[in-house]
C-alpha cells in the first residue's frame, strides 16, 4: 500500500448519530430502491480509516459471538467493519457461526429431539464430536438459541445466553441495509468462508450461494462495502471469478498448510506464502492478507513480543493490505509483556499491545472489544 493510502485518516466517533433514511423522507419505493443501490457502492477499500477496527464476530468480548446483538453492539461502538463467518445448513442456507460444530455456541445439547444428531467428524484433519450445522435444516437450526462460547473466560457474557438465534447471512445483509439507511452511510461487512473444501465435498459449496446473495444485495462490486476472506486461497480465487468484491487471504501459523493445499498436494506452507514470491502470488487475486498477529510480531518462549518481521513492509510493497487477528483485552490472550496481575481473565495492558502492533504499519486489526481498539487507533493516529 502506498504511503498516501496508509495515511488517509478518517476517525469515527464511538457512537455515530443516526441519519434519516429514504423511507422517512417519504421517497417512493422505486427511489428508495435506487438509494439503497447507491448505498452499496462508494465503499472503496482504500478509503477505510487506518488503522481499521474490525469487530471480530461482532463485539464478541461483550456478547455471544455471531449474534445480531453482537453485530449491533460492534456497530454502535463504532467498529469500521463487522465480521461474519459462514457455514451451511443441510438445506443449503448460509448461517453465521465460527464453526459448523455448534455444540459450544448454542443450546443444542438441551434439545432431546436432536440427541440422535450428535456425531464425530473429521474436519480439515481434526476430529470433533458434537452437533454440526450441515445436519440441520434452517428451520431446525432456528429452534436453537445462541450462547457464549467461552463462559469460563467471559462469565458476564452468559447473561445473554438464549437471547438470540443463529442468524442467516441474508438476515445480516438486511440488517446492514437497514442500519446503512438509518445512519446515512454503508455498513461494512467482513465475510469468511469456513472450511470451503470440506463443504464442497459434501455437496454444500459456499462460494456460489454467497455470490448469489452478494449480487442480490448489490455487494458484488469492486467498491462494495464488504470484504471476503478465507484461510483457503482457492476459495478466494473461486470468489474472484464470481464477484468483484474485495478479497483477503487469511494466514495461520507459519508451519501450517491451508487445507485446500493439503487436499490438492500443494506442498507450500504459510511460511512460504509470507515470502515475497508467495505475497506476489496472492496479490494476483486478493487485495490483502489477514495474518495471525504472531506473523507480524513473533513471541519468544516466554510469550513476550520480539522484533517485528518484514511481513507488513513486504505486503505493502505488493499493495496488499494487512489486517491481522485477533486482539482481545484479557490477560490470557495478550503477549506476556502486556499482562497485568495473575488473573488470566482480567484485562491487561491492551493499549500497550495495540501500540506495538500499530507501530508496524498494519492497516487494521480484528478485535473482540472494538471500543478498546478504537481508542488505541485514535491514540496512534494522534501521534
Amino acid at each position: 500500500m502506498t504511503e498516501r493510502a496508509r495515511t488517509t485518516p478518517g476517525r469515527r466517533t464511538l457512537l455515530g448519530a443516526a441519519v434519516l433514511g429514504t423511507a422517512a423522507l417519504g421517497l417512493p419505493a422505486t427511489a428508495q430502491a435506487a438509494e439503497r443501490g447507491r448505498g452499496h457502492g462508494g465503499g472503496s477499500l482504500r478509503d477505510l480509516p487506518v488503522p481499521t477496527v474490525i469487530g471480530h464476530r461482532g463485539a464478541s468480548g461483550y456478547r455471544p459471538e455471531h449474534t445480531l446483538g453482537s453485530y449491533q453492539l460492534a456497530l454502535d461502538m463504532g467498529a469500521h467493519i463487522v465480521e461474519q463467518d459462514l457455514v451451511p445448513t443441510k438445506d443449503g442456507h448460509l448461517v453465521c457461526r465460527h464453526e459448523n460444530d455448534i455444540t459450544g455456541t448454542t443450546d443444542v445439547a438441551d434439545h432431546p429431539e436432536f440427541a440422535g444428531r450428535k456425531a464425530t467428524k473429521s474436519i480439515d484433519g481434526v476430529s470433533s464430536t458434537g452437533w454440526f450445522t450441515e445436519d440441520f435444516t434452517l428451520a431446525e437450526l432456528k429452534t436453537l438459541r445462541a450462547k457464549e462460547r467461552i463462559p469460563a473466560n467471559r462469565p458476564d457474557n452468559t447473561l445473554y445466553d438464549g437471547r438470540w438465534t443463529v442468524p442467516t447471512f441474508e438476515e445480516v445483509l438486511r440488517w446492514a441495509e437497514k442500519e446503512g439507511r438509518r445512519r446515512g452511510k454503508p455498513v461494512w461487512l467482513y465475510v469468511e468462508t469456513k472450511h470451503p473444501t470440506y463443504f464442497r465435498k459434501l455437496g454444500l459449496p459456499l462460494e456460489e450461494p454467497l455470490a448469489r446473495l452478494l449480487r442480490r444485495y448489490g455487494r458484488d462490486r469492486k467498491n462494495s462495502p464488504l470484504i471476503l476472506q478465507s484461510f483457503e486461497p482457492t476459495s478466494v480465487q473461486r470468489l474472484a471469478r464470481l464477484v468483484d468484491t474485495p478479497r483477503i487471504v487469511l494466514l495461520s501459523g507459519p508451519k501450517t498448510r491451508p487445507w485446500d493445499f493439503v487436499e490438492s498436494g500443494d506442498p507450500r506452507t504459510v511460511a512460504d506464502l509470507v515470502k515475497p514470491a508467495g505475497l506476489t502470488w496472492m496479490a494476483s487475486f486478493a487485495q490483502g492478507i489477514g495474518p495471525t498477529l504472531d506473523l507480524v510480531i513473533p513471541k519468544d518462549a516466554s510469550g513476550r513480543l520480539t522484533a517485528p518481521t518484514t511481513l507488513v513492509r513486504d505486503a505493502h510493497a505488493r499493495r496488499l493490505l494487512v489486517h491481522p487477528y485477533t486482539l482481545r483485552n484479557e490477560n490470557g490472550f495478550l503477549p506476556a509483556d502486556f499482562r497485568r496481575g495473575t488473573d488470566p481473565n482480567a484485562y491487561g495492558d491492551v493499549f500497550g499491545a495495540c501500540a506495538a502492533y500499530f507501530a508496524t504499519g498494519i492497516d487494521g486489526i480484528f478485535a473482540d472489544h472494538p471500543d478498546t481498539a478504537l481508542l488505541a487507533a485514535a491514540d496512534h493516529a494522534g501521534r
